[in-house]
């Protein structure tokens, strides 16, 4: 048996400390224990000298009976003393082992003898006080055996047999035997305790036995937390002194000297009876004094310690302050009830405001990412254009800041919150508790709804900010091709309304009228010319109108004067004419050599005013083969230099023979031609300008080449980037997708596997950011094109952000199949039964079942599914659910088929997973905390009584489980109410969502 202190194994007769057993002849009598072999050894220095009766031999009678009896106990004392030499050797090692030496120090102090007979005396007189009588001298009173068979039946409630009411030794012999028999009889070993010794009035040999008794039925059945007597009578002082200062309690001597840890003990179970507060570690004295007197008079426990024995000994004894502190453990252990009671409440309150903190934690998160996509969506769905290409091109970098520093930590926080709900909804279902239901509008449907709107109206407005830098990039170019030729224009129709309203033929000549006829003749070529330029400038001006130009109203009335000045030259022209032709048949004369000069100079001349306006005119390109095309058209512009010149010095010679015709015919013809304004000089001067221009023209369109190759390295650095990029991200996924239906190990090696790809794949953004780095120059380049690879940049984020995801919510799926498993008693094996039995049937091994393969899954796993109508969605509906249910005996009436629902669909989506379906199996055969438990427990803190008052609450209760109670329980109404009542009742069953709390 144990002995209930060290959980080592030896009898329960063992002595106090203090006492030497006696060897050899010294010992009395035992009880039929045969006498062991044993070494002679001397007698050491802290043994006792046997007394003097035991020395001396007893004469033998002279029939020889005297001296067989000496020899017969002679032989019985050599036995005893044997048995006592294993008892002393035992008691060091399971009592004193670390502290031998000091103990076998003390053996002789006589303080412990003077200890354990008050000690028991006292402990003995208050079991024997139920029968009406004491004990005065406890070696002398137990000789007899009647005390000592009277105070067994007290303390065991049993019937003893009847005793022998002689005076002689035998009678005594035998209610002594007859007691010692009972004690055996109850599983304790006695070695060497006799009765010829108890008879005797053997001090040593009467207190080991009273200890044995002490130990037996009142120390042997203490145990706190499976722990051993004496662990568990040590451990329960430990915590119910555990928040009083100055008290250390570390064995059952020297930490109680002080007196410190009694008054403790009765004021953690009443503190109405000692004010703790005024107490000093300095007075012991008055310390024990006052844990002595409070617990005799409160507690009816007697005084069994003296306060001036315990202070004056060096080390107090054992077993005797293990006897005074059982009374008050057995005093108190109504208490013990209820903080069992208490532990059980606060363990369910605990796991209730745990859960109340995460559903408030959620609220707030789910609450925080919704207002933040509340007022990022009309921000992103504003589309109020801008005037000027620098607010544009600011737009985009703001939207680029939104895209690398706003986003990804909502995306993270939008993540984290799908893994803190499935995390909760896992542990309300551990706990027994209802699902979680979140606000109107919180779910995570509405918030995954909410993040679509946002992806929808932010993939729209980088769209309408791309389209609105190509429009404003667009009437740029055309505005300034507007001016350009609407300068030129107003350039070559300045003062020709004056020209052509002059009368100068009215005096002239016939060969003036003939010359003015023919140079009205070259102005109207000059002015059918410009007609293309004149539709050109109206037709830049529709198409700004068109693309919603901010200065259209200039652009209009320029247009508007240009237009209606056109249509007056062509008035005036017309006028012109027809006042020439009638003029006409009065001359007749006419220069040919100017007429013809007129003719070629004014074609010649159209033809480098547009050069020069086409070497001027702005372009714009995209790509290095627009680029290349306008500079093989500008190749082939300059190949025409050459025969333009030729045209030039022919015009030019035309000129010089009118020169030379004037000169030797002495023409008056004041030096000018008359059919055109055209001079040799505007025509040399405008040559000279256009050869001026083509190397600037050349210039231009090598830096522009130069700048289309950047682009095109841009193009290539980003496609090679991207399609590196793209293919690995989808690598992983397939690899993740995998690692969550392949059946590798433990639950445990999987989540080992999943965290080492989320720690490869987070290492990998370095990566996504130069990524990142490329699309930003390629923006600020302005590509909005690229051959080189199908991958934009949005692909490749939202590629990242979905894996991103996907670990995290497949290592959380992990943690929660774990949870699960551990909580509700799932074996490895049946983990693996049911992974196993989903991958046979994954034969294209994407991860999911179609209908008839998870069909085939669930009925290889015991389960005989009869609907064949069964969705082909990988999951159960509701129907198919049921069917499963009852082919596995249960019986489902509507109230019941629907109370299941509500437990494995709380979303009410109408289907039924794999995980939940688990849960719910796992839930209907476990052992969980219900409302009736709680319901029990709270009674047991109120006294057995309907209700339960605050005090109550807050004396058996931590403060803040306890004001948690109070705030949340109803007053209690019902007859036997009192002032301040709480009905606990409604209370657990509100904890487990069957009534509102």
């Amino acid at each position: 048996m144990t002995n209930g202190i060290g959980g080592k194994t030896r009898g329960a007769g063992t002595l106090p400390r203090g006492w030497r057993p006696m060897r050899g002849a010294e010992a009395g009598g035992g009880r039929g224990v045969p006498p062991p072999r044993r070494c002679a050894r001397p007698r050491q220095r802290w043994e006792r000298a046997p007394p003097p009766r035991a020395r001396a031999e007893r004469p033998r009678g002279r029939d020889g009976h005297s001296g067989q009896r000496h020899r017969r106990d002679t032989a019985r004392r050599a036995a005893a003393a044997a048995a006592m030499d294993h008892y002393d050797a035992q008691q060091t090692n399971d009592y004193m082992q670390p502290e031998e030496d000091w103990d076998r120090d003390l053996l002789l102090d006589p303080a412990w003898e003077k200890q354990q007979r008050k000690t028991f005396t006292a402990w003995c007189n208050s079991h024997l006080r139920k029968a009406g009588t004491q004990i005065e001298n406890i070696e002398e009173d137990f000789r007899d055996g009647l005390k000592l068979m009277l105070l067994l039946e007290v303390i065991s409630g049993e019937r003893l047999a009847k005793p022998e009411r002689g005076k002689m030794r035998v009678h005594k012999i035998s209610n002594v035997n007859k007691a010692l028999d009972f004690i055996a009889s109850k599983g304790v070993k006695l070695v060497s305790i006799g009765a010829e010794e108890i008879v005797d009035g053997n001090v040593k040999m009467t207190l080991g036995m009273i200890w044995t008794i002490i130990l037996r039925f009142a120390i042997q059945d203490i145990s706190v937390e499976e722990t051993s007597a004496k662990e568990g009578l040590l451990l329960w002082c430990q915590r119910k002194t555990a928040p009083y200062k100055n008290v250390n309690i570390q064995n059952f001597h020297i930490s109680w000297k002080d007196g410190l840890g009694f008054c403790a003990l009765i004021h953690r179970h009443r503190p109405e009876l000692i004010d703790y507060g005024k107490l000093r570690k300095d007075d012991p004295l008055t310390n024990l004094n006052t844990a002595f007197d409070v617990a005799e008079k409160y507690l009816d426990i007697p005084k069994m310690l003296d306060a001036e024995d315990i202070i004056g000994t060096l080390r107090p004894d054992e077993k005797a302050i293990m006897t005074y502190v059982s009374c008050y453990y057995h005093a108190f252990s109504g208490a013990q009830k209820a903080e069992t009671a208490a532990n059980r409440i606060c363990k369910v309150l605990a796991v209730n405001q745990e859960n109340e903190q995460l559903m408030e934690d959620y609220e707030k998160l789910a609450s925080d990412l919704l207002e933040w996509i509340r007022r990022t969506i009309p921000w992103l769905e504003n589309r109020a254009p801008e005037n000027t290409m620098q607010a544009m091109q600011q737009k985009l970098e703001d939207f680029r800041d939104y895209r690398r520093l706003h986003k990804p930590p909502k995306v993270q926080e939008k993540c984290q919150l799908e893994i803190n709900f499935n995390t909760l909804q896992t542990k309300l279902r551990l706990s027994n508790r209802p699902a979680f239901m979140p606000s109107e509008g919180k779910m995570v449907s509405d918030i995954n709804n909410a993040w679509g709107g946002l992806e929808q109206a932010e993939k729209g407005y980088e769209e309408w900010l791309l389209n609105e830098i190509r429009r404003l990039e667009r009437l740029d170019h055309l505005a300034e091709k507007f001016r350009q030729k609407a300068s030129i224009h107003e350039s070559w129709t300045d003062g020709k309304e004056a020209m052509l309203q002059q009368k100068d033929y009215e005096t002239a000549t016939l060969s003036e009228i003939k010359a003015l006829l023919k140079k009205h003749e070259a102005f109207e070529s000059d002015l059918a010319a410009h007609q293309d330029r004149v539709e050109q400038i109206a037709a830049i001006a529709q198409e700004l109108n068109e693309l919603d130009y901010y200065d259209s109203p200039s652009v209009n009335a320029r247009c508007q004067k240009i237009c209606d000045q056109w249509d007056n030259l062509g008035a005036l022209t017309q006028k012109r004419r027809e006042a020439l032709e009638r003029t006409e048949k009065l001359l007749e004369t006419i220069d040919q050599l100017y007429l013809e000069y007129a003719k070629r100079a004014a074609p010649f001349n159209n033809w480098m005013e547009g050069a020069m306006e086409d070497l001027q005119d702005t372009f714009i390109v995209h790509t290095i083969e627009e680029i290349q095309g306008l500079t093989t058209a500008h190749e082939q512009f300059k190949a025409t230099l050459p025969d333009a010149d030729k045209e030039r010095q022919a015009i030019l010679g035309i000129h010089n023979e009118v020169s030379k015709i004037v000169q030797t015919y002495h023409v008056n013809m004041a030096g000018t031609n008359p059919y055109t304004t055209i001079t040799p000089h505007e025509i040399n001067g405008k040559w000279e300008h256009v050869r001026q221009l083509v190397p600037r023209r050349d210039q231009a369109l090598m830096e522009e080449h130069a700048r289309q190759q950047q682009n095109e390295r841009l193009r290539k650095q980003f496609g090679a980037q991207a399609n590196v990029i793209g293919p690995w991200i989808q690598t992983k996924m397939e690899e993740i997708g995998r690692i969550s239906i392949e059946m590798h190990g433990t639950l445990e090696d999987q989540l080992n596997h999943l965290r080492q790809y989320e720690k490869s794949i987070v290492n990998y953004k370095p990566k996504i950011d130069q990524l990142e780095g490329d699309h930003q120059l390629i923006q600020e380049a302005l590509i909005f094109d690229n051959k080189h690879t199908n991958y934009t940049m949005e692909h490749i984020r939202v590629g990242w952000e979905q894996l991103l995801t996907t670990i995290a919510r497949t290592i959380n799926e992990v943690e929660n199949q774990i949870l699960t498993r551990d909580a509700k008693g799932i074996s490895q094996e049946q983990m693996n039964e049911f992974r196993a039995s989903f991958n046979h049937f994954d034969r294209d091994h994407s991860g999911t079942l179609g209908p008839e393969e998870f069909k085939a899954c669930l009925i290889s796993l015991g389960y005989d599914i009869g609907n064949d109508a069964q969705k082909k969605t990988g999951m159960m509906d509701c129907e198919d659910f049921r069917a499963c249910l009852i082919s596995m005996g249960y019986n489902m009436g509507e109230a019941e088929f629907a109370r299941i629902m509500s437990i494995v669909d709380p979303n009410r989506l109408g289907v039924v997973t794999f995980q939940a379906f688990i849960d719910f199996m796992s839930r209907e055969t476990a052992d969980t905390d219900t409302a009736d438990q709680v319901m029990a427990s709270f009674k047991i803190l109120a006294g057995d009584k309907n209700y339960i008052t605050v005090d109550e609450l807050r004396r058996e209760l931590p403060p803040d489980q306890a004001e948690y109670c109070i705030a949340r329980m109803a007053p209690y109404n019902g007859r036997d109410a009192v002032p301040g009542a709480l009905d606990y009742m409604s209370f657990s069953t509100a904890l487990y969502g069957e009534s509102d709390l």
